[in-house]
């Protein structure tokens, strides 16, 4: 039950942190060629894609823990 907790919290973040990443890299890039260096032009982008990714797959993110949830709470009996 450890590995399936382990393997379901990488799969509930790795799309956030992820696209998080990706936009940070390219906002950096960014950064790097028009030479601004402004700290909150890093900070908002990336709470704008967190909030998206939220927003596309929550859903799935909700449904994949409730399913966890849910077989954990059933094998509740099996642990005694």
């Amino acid at each position: 039950m450890t590995s399936e907790m382990l393997w379901t919290a990488i799969l509930l973040a790795a799309p956030v942190i992820g696209f998080t990443a990706l936009v940070g890299l390219v906002v950096g890039i960014l950064q790097v060629v028009t030479q601004i260096q402004e700290s909150s032009l890093t900070f908002v982008p990336k709470l704008i894609a967190a909030a998206a990714v939220l927003l596309v797959l929550g859903g799935w993110m909700l449904t994949t823990l409730a399913l966890f949830a849910e077989r954990l709470i059933a094998n509740i009996p099996n642990y005694f």
